[in-house]
């Protein structure tokens, strides 16, 4: 496995409509969702080990501890980086940030873990 404690992904995106708060149900206004900051973390974790996993492996996210201390509104550009901070045989550790252009936005710590996909979806 070449996966390296070190490895950093970094993702920009726009605030949407599909973004907003009151789009995900998770309040009432027009800006930045926490649960779409999640998502976004979580997807630049998986882009900062995916080329590097071993062909037919992936991973799943098994804990997400957040903070989302500032609001974006629509239109902002939201950028997330991710590094992954520790690999413990299977288990990856990941501290993210989020940023838009006034500055950070949210951050994280996350844990993944390594599977088959094959054995995984067999078990369910």
């Amino acid at each position: 496995m070449a996966l390296q404690e070190g490895l950093t992904a970094t993702q920009e995106m726009i605030v949407g409509e599909k973004n907003t708060a009151k789009y995900h149900g998770s309040g009432k206004l027009d800006v930045y969702a926490t649960p779409a900051m999640v998502a976004f973390m979580e997807g630049t974790a998986v882009a900062c080990i995916d080329a590097d996993l071993e062909e037919g492996m992936d991973s799943v996210g098994i804990q997400i501890d957040t903070k989302h201390i500032k609001a974006s509104k629509l239109g902002a550009k939201i950028t997330c980086t991710a590094k992954l901070v520790k690999v413990d045989g299977k288990k990856l550790s990941f501290e993210i940030e989020a940023a838009d252009e006034e500055g950070t936005i949210g951050s994280a710590f996350h844990i993944r873990y390594i599977i088959d996909p094959v054995k995984f979806m067999s078990r369910l």
